[in-house]
């Protein structure tokens, strides 16, 4: 079943931009029907956030490398793939590889495996993941812990080294590269089932009429120059006082905060 827009807009909103040198045109229709998966009724925001996210990040939706998962009345979660960090860290001309493994209990000591690999006697605790940079002198390090990312899902269970490996090496590659893959999670090293507001600060979250208005108003710019035109012209006075306007009472506001309940994920997981 096909997620639904909720609130629909006069003009479709589409994007065209260029990745891995193919152009891309990705439109609202495309994002609700083909893109996005759960249950849950898609607001005009969430398609414009995950949209400008796709032009800005160059990512190809259709190959996986980015998608959105909805459930009930929950913000929408925007997922890219670990193919997708791989890609733009090998684009970046100052990248030189890294080295990932796992970090074990081995009879009461801590050691770092590289790869996945381990004893039965070990317990596994965490992923760790150096990347290193021709402009730096010391690689990115970065680890992370299994009791902190690991998930009730069958990859978590069945294979917990890979996973919590792919999650340090996508962790160590956001910080490495903060300006490729800033904004950019996976659906392992993020909770789903916790909504977040990625919303920027200067971003007006009011809800709006149009698409438009969460966009850009690059339309209406000679409207508002031609407005401005006209409050520049001298207006003419009375000389009897006007009366104040009795100040009218402020509207409550109706919306409702989205509630945190957890929830099963119900999400395909991503190839290896």
């Amino acid at each position: 079943m096909t997620n639904d827009v909720a609130t629909k807009s006069k003009k479709e909103m589409k994007v065209t931009y260029e990745s891995n040198g193919e152009p891309i045109t990705l439109t609202a229709n495309m994002v609700t029907n083909f893109i996005t998966n759960g249950n849950g009724k898609i607001s005009q925001k969430e398609v414009v956030m995950f949209l400008k996210l796709c032009q800005f990040q160059h990512l190809n939706p259709f190959l996986n490398e980015a998608y959105l998962i909805k459930f009930g009345d929950k913000p929408a979660q925007i997922i890219t793939s670990k193919e997708a960090f791989m890609k733009r860290a090998n684009a970046n001309k100052h990248y030189q590889g890294f080295k990932a493994g796992i970090i074990v209990d081995h009879n009461g000591e801590m050691k770092q495996y590289e790869g996945t690999v381990m004893l039965p006697s070990d317990k596994l605790i965490g992923g760790w993941c150096k990347v290193y940079r021709d402009d730096f002198s010391e690689p990115i390090y970065q680890s992370v812990s299994v009791s902190e990312f690991s998930k009730s899902q069958a990859t978590w269970r069945t294979m917990p080294a890979t996973m919590i490996r792919k999650t340090a090496i996508v962790n160590a590659l956001r910080e490495a590269f903060p300006q490729d893959l800033g904004g950019m999670y996976t659906e392992d090293d993020k909770n789903l089932n916790e909504a977040k507001d990625v919303t920027p600060d200067n971003v007006n979250t009011e809800p709006a009429t149009d698409i438009s208005q969460i966009i850009g108003k690059e339309d209406s710019k000679d409207d508002n120059s031609n407005e401005a035109k006209e409050d520049s012209k001298p207006k003419q006075t009375t000389s009897a006082k006007a009366k104040p306007e009795p100040k009218q009472k402020a509207k409550s506001d109706s919306s409702k905060e989205i509630t945190n309940a957890e929830e099963q994920s119900l999400f395909q997981n991503e190839p290896e």
